[in-house]
Formats: structure tokens, C-alpha cells, sequence
């Protein structure tokens, strides 16, 4: 059986983490690979309701994704985790207890996602209107060291999904395309 493993997307509201995410999953799938997203917002609607958006609040929110992806990695699962999660000490904390973790950043200049925020919220955040926004009004804190990075103001979608999907590919954390999870020893055991 695969050996489980988590992939961490953060990066700021609207960078395309759910977008890539599912995206991800949808290869996966294809490829006999059991995944689970487990979207910030679904998150917060169901695991962590309640919670505000204090650094404490969002430090619990974000533990406990990292505590349910570690549940899965541990039983054979691609967990994917689409949130903020904007402070690195807390996505530290999360690697060191899941293990099999790998970050991707997906960059984004507050510019970018200015510009293609359909409901506005960027700009009610820069004019003030919008509180505790990460990014604006609340920090976000860049990966340091992240195993893989994309840059949705730059890339498509497509690009950035080949440069995740090559990496996970490369390092055998997936079976390559055509190759189904159950008929491969090429992934991590």
C-alpha cells in the first residue's frame, strides 16, 4: 500500500490554492492515488466553526487540518491541505507532526489578486473596511524553504499543476501517469 503523504498549499486569499488543489486531487484520482482536500473554508464551516480570526483562532484552525491531514497521511491518504495558514511557526509545527508533509507556496503579488478579486475584498481591506485581512491588515508569513513554489501571477494553472505534479513524480511520492497506485513499488513505502 502507498505510504501516505501531505501536501500543504498556503499563500494569500484568492492565489489559487483550492483551484490547484483540485486540480491535484482530480490527477491523483486518475492515477489509483486515494486523496482528501480539506479546503480552509469547508474547514472553517464544519471543523473549526466558531473560531475568529485571531492569531490563536487561526493557530487552532490550522492545527487541527494538520492534525486531521496526519490522521490520513497515516492511513494511505494524499491529504491536501488548501488554507492561508499564514504564520510559518504553526506550518512548522504541523510538518514536524504529520512527517510526510510537503509545502508549496503558491506566490502571488497582493497586485495580482487585486486585480482579479472579483468580490472586491482586496480593495475594501486596502481602504480599510476589511479587518484582520491576511496580507493587508494581518501578516502572512512566506515560506522559507518550501519544496515546491509557484507563482500564480505568473504561471497558468496548468504550468504551476506540472511543476507540482513533476516534483511529487520525481521524488516518488506518486506513480507516474499511466502507472496505477496499486500495480506500482515506486512510491515511498
Amino acid at each position: 500500500m502507498h505510504k501516505g503523504f501531505t501536501l500543504w498549499f498556503t499563500g494569500l486569499s484568492g492565489a489559487g490554492k483550492s483551484t490547484l488543489s483540485n486540480m491535484i486531487a482530480d490527477e491523483l484520482r486518475r492515477r489509483g492515488v486515494r486523496v482528501e482536500i480539506l479546503d480552509g473554508d469547508e474547514v472553517r464551516t464544519n471543523l473549526s466553526k466558531g473560531l475568529g480570526f485571531s492569531k490563536e483562532d487561526r493557530d487552532t484552525n490550522i492545527k487541527r487540518i494538520g492534525y486531521v491531514c496526519k490522521l490520513l497521511s497515516r492511513n494511505g491518504v494524499a491529504a491536501i491541505s488548501a488554507a492561508i495558514s499564514p504564520y510559518r511557526e504553526v506550518r512548522d509545527f504541523n510538518r514536524a507532526e504529520i512527517g510526510n508533509f510537503i509545502e508549496v507556496y503558491v506566490e502571488c503579488s497582493i497586485e495580482a489578486l487585486t486585480n482579479r478579486d472579483v468580490k472586491g475584498l482586496y480593495k475594501k481591506a486596502l481602504a480599510g473596511e476589511i479587518k484582520n485581512f491576511t496580507g493587508i491588515s494581518d501578516p502572512y508569513e512566506a515560506p522559507l524553504n518550501a519544496e515546491i513554489t509557484v507563482n500564480s501571477g505568473k504561471q497558468t494553472k496548468e504550468e504551476s499543476l506540472a511543476v507540482i505534479m513533476g516534483y511529487l513524480e520525481k521524488e516518488g511520492w506518486i506513480p507516474k501517469p499511466g502507472v496505477k497506485e496499486s500495480s506500482t513499488s515506486a512510491c515511498r513505502a
